[in-house]
């Protein structure tokens, strides 16, 4: 059941419309929840859908997520870099998928092309109660 859920958010997000270059931060990068479900069988914690749309060259400043977010990313399209921790920089492309535990510093999260979009779909296990999915800076 889980995989038929991850895999039809991971459809609907797929019709989600990128966003104008008119309504964007500096960063060219559009956050969009396009999920948010109560799981009945574990107590206390929700299951919320993350669209992350960059424009050529966009990117997120380096963020934490609530301390007892769960995150599991996918990109659906384009190349996305990423650094986590004091991990290595690395390119993911569509397809491809990478986890972040609860408390992890998303160093780097951006598009790696200059030229294309690139959207993820950040699924979270998180307290139903956390309303605060980002932490700036650090």
């Amino acid at each position: 059941m889980f995989t038929r859920l991850l895999c039809g958010v991971a459809f609907a997000a797929l019709f989600i419309s990128a966003a104008s270059a008119d309504n964007l931060p500096a960063d060219k990068s559009k956050v969009t929840l396009v999920f948010d479900h109560v799981l009945p069988n574990v107590p206390g914690k929700s299951m919320k859908g993350v669209l992350v749309e960059y424009e050529p060259g966009g990117s997120s400043p380096a963020h934490t997520h609530s301390k007892s977010a769960f995150i599991y990313a996918t990109v659906l399209e384009g190349e996305i870099r990423s650094k986590v921790n004091d991990g290595p920089e690395k390119v993911y492309r569509a397809g491809e998928n990478f986890a972040e535990l609860p408390g992890d510093h998303h160093a780097v999260s951006a598009n790696n092309s200059k030229t294309h979009p690139a959207r993820l779909l950040a699924v979270f296990v998180v307290d139903t109660n956390e309303k605060n999915l980002v932490t700036h800076g650090k």
